[in-house]
């Protein structure tokens, strides 16, 4: 499981980071060692489950795969990618087995350095915000006290997913999350859905 974010305190708790939280919780709920700290990544170890953290920033997200891949070996297909999306409303959960990338700069660097789009992504909305103010900014932004509830809910169902998903494999994991997420929308109230 690889959690996308932008390393560095000037960074921490902000909605480009959904990942690295995921990434933290999960290795709190298996109890995962650190495994190996590089140039390019951090990781941690449980029974089955390597979770992994780039060091690059965002856009470079793709160099720590490839290092970890000459180091251990790789198989995209073998690899969960959590991370933020603005297109998707806040706390709501997307899995998919492959795709693009859907204008993510990490989820590009990671496509082109791995020449595929043939591994997993776990997309977690963080909301678009207003439509004023610059992605870029939006972004890099904190989350605000009343998101704090949906955010806690969705890293949490995000670690349950990662799991199902390395456990059971991809397909159980979209059709367990992903029908909940359909069940969830289509049961709020019209102006929510």
């Amino acid at each position: 499981m690889v959690g996308l974010g932008n390393p560095g305190a000037d960074y921490e708790g902000t909605r480009h980071n959904v990942g690295f939280a995921v990434a933290r919780r999960l290795c709190d709920r298996t109890g995962a060692k650190p495994h190996e700290t590089t140039r390019t990544y951090a990781s941690w170890a449980a029974e089955g489950l390597v979770v992994l953290t780039p060091l690059t920033f965002m856009n470079r997200s793709g160099e720590a795969l490839v290092h970890f891949g000459e180091r251990h070996g790789l198989v995209p297909e073998d690899v969960l990618v959590v991370v933020d999306d603005v297109y998707l409303p806040l706390g709501a959960l997307r899995l998919r087995a492959r795709g693009g990338d859907g204008g993510h700069n990490g989820l590009f660097s990671i496509q082109e350095s791995l020449g595929t789009d043939a591994y997993a992504r776990l997309r977690i909305g963080v909301g678009r915000g207003d439509e004023a103010q610059g992605l870029a900014d939006h972004v890099l932004s904190g989350f605000a006290p009343e998101e704090g509830g949906a955010l806690a809910a969705a890293l949490d169902l995000a670690c349950d997913a990662s799991l199902v998903w390395a456990r059971e494999g991809v397909t159980k994991a979209m059709n367990r999350f992903n029908a909940a997420a359909r069940v969830e929308r289509d049961n709020a109230p019209e102006g929510e859905r």
